[in-house]
């Protein structure tokens, strides 16, 4: 499975129209989104040494980023969800 994290602060609205979009648009998505806040400066600066750019949102997707919210729900409007039936998806805050 693949493995996603999206660096975001809660209350950027590029941040939410992420979030908003996944809510809306992959109910019955299975993949798990693990949620790190970047206003802690520890997930930030892993952000930046992950991907060498201090910006958010970032969907990093198997250790790979993602910049800007329009790239990252076309990323995640292509996959197909039929695979995964009625599961619902996880959205978790980690740190």
């Amino acid at each position: 499975m693949t493995e996603y994290i999206l660096y975001y602060y809660p209350y950027c609205p590029y941040c939410r129209k992420v979030l908003d979009w996944l809510v809306k648009n992959r109910p019955g998505w299975e993949a798990e989104i693990e949620l790190r806040d970047a206003t802690d400066v520890k997930v930030m600066d892993e952000l930046a040494a992950l991907g060498g750019e201090r910006q958010v949102p970032c969907l990093v997707i198997d250790g790979d980023p993602l910049y800007e919210s329009a790239d990252i729900i076309a990323y995640l409007g292509g996959l197909d969800p039929s695979p995964f039936g009625g599961e619902t998806c996880t959205i978790t805050q980690g740190g």
